[in-house]
């Protein structure tokens, strides 16, 4: 029996306790993920998986989205803002002197001297989400990473509204930029392969120096062919690159808020 005025703990405190739900946050930390594979990750049951799944949704942690390859699945999304916005809430009711702020962006000695970390965005058509991730993570990081995209499909140009919303929000210029075969990269090593289309994931072939893979599930904004698709898709592909940045550059305070 707690004794009275005591504070129960955070909600966020009280679901990420639990060793399954940490598993499962710490998995989708990295990457969106489908029921399956979390259920080999984890090494737990797909009825207990999916029950602490329904949880962590319903605290608004992790979303779902139907799968562009196979409308029956779905990929599982860690809302790294949400959780960042949890930790600091749990971290100032301990007690304020504990309340998280966002990190410096200084660089440790030596960090100028390291090797560029190289990324690789890739999407089927290679018109919009690709494009648009390669462009704002180039205008986060600069020479600091080698940054690149291409599509298994891609299309005869890029999609005027992708150009439009990044040279409207974001003082990108892509107007002479022209989508990029994945066959002209055979033979190149990357150190991340992020795939943004469902599709395009299931056919990404193995590149050599065993690339770090991840996914991000994101709907192709050219299904809607309206403007404010494109805003949303290119704001939620520049959070995910924003928090892409500590991953590259662990040796490195990274600021990830806007």
């Amino acid at each position: 029996m707690k004794p009275s005025g005591q504070a129960a703990p955070p909600p966020f405190v009280r679901l990420a306790a639990h060793e399954v739900r940490w598993r499962l946050l710490s998995e989708l930390a990295r990457s969106d993920l489908r029921v399956r594979e979390l259920v080999a990750l984890v090494g737990e049951p797909q009825n207990l998986v999916s029950y602490h799944l329904r949880l962590l949704r319903s605290a608004g942690l992790v979303s779902a989205r139907r799968s562009s390859f196979d409308g029956r699945d779905s990929y599982y999304h860690l809302d790294l803002e949400r959780c960042a916005d949890a930790l600091t809430a749990a971290g100032a009711a301990l007690h304020p002197a504990l309340r998280l702020s966002p990190a410096g962006t200084s660089e440790p000695p030596g960090a100028e001297t390291s090797k560029a970390p190289s990324v690789l965005f890739l999407c089927t058509g290679n018109s919009a989400r690709s494009p648009m991730a390669e462009a704002l993570l180039r205008r986060r990081v600069g020479s600091r990473a080698e940054v690149t995209s291409a599509g298994s499909h891609p299309k005869a140009r890029l999609h005027p509204h992708a150009v439009g919303v990044l040279r409207r929000r974001y003082a990108i210029d892509l107007s002479g930029r022209r989508p990029r075969h994945l066959d002209t990269l055979t033979g190149r090593r990357f150190d991340y392969v992020i795939s943004l289309c469902d599709k395009v994931r299931e056919v990404c072939p193995d590149f050599g120096g065993h690339p770090r893979r991840l996914h991000w599930s994101i709907p192709d904004p050219a299904g809607e062919d309206d403007c404010l698709a494109f805003d949303r898709t290119a704001a939620e592909i520049d959070t995910r690159v924003r928090h892409l940045q500590p991953v590259l550059f662990p040796a490195t305070r990274q600021e990830v808020r806007p």
